[in-house]
C-alpha cells in the first residue's frame, strides 16, 4: 500500500495515510473526501543512501535494471546521482 500526503481543501487539515487501490481517502479531521494529493518531501540523506543503494542491488540482481545501458546500470549502483 503506497503511502500519500494529502491537503483537505474542507479543512485545510495536511496529513499522510496509506491508501489501498480502489479507495477513497477521508479526511482524519472532518471526514471530507474533497483531498488534494501533494508531493511528498525529500528524505534527507544519510542512512537513507545505504538503504536505497541495498535496495538497488537487490532489484539489480533480479534484473529489474535490464532497461538500463550498461554505464546507466553502473553510475546506479555505484550511487551517482546524475544519470
Amino acid at each position: 500500500m503506497p503511502l500519500f500526503d494529502y491537503h483537505c481543501q474542507a479543512c485545510g487539515h495536511d496529513f499522510e495515510t496509506l491508501v489501498r487501490t480502489g479507495t477513497m481517502p477521508a479526511c482524519p479531521q472532518c471526514q471530507s473526501t474533497a483531498l488534494e494529493k501533494c508531493l511528498s518531501r525529500i528524505s534527507p540523506a544519510g542512512k537513507i543512501e545505504g538503504i536505497r543503494m541495498a535496495h538497488r542491488r537487490v532489484a539489480a540482481a533480479q534484473g529489474h535494471f535490464d532497461h538500463y545501458s550498461p554505464s546507466d546500470k553502473a553510475k546506479l549502483l555505484q550511487g551517482k546521482k546524475n544519470i
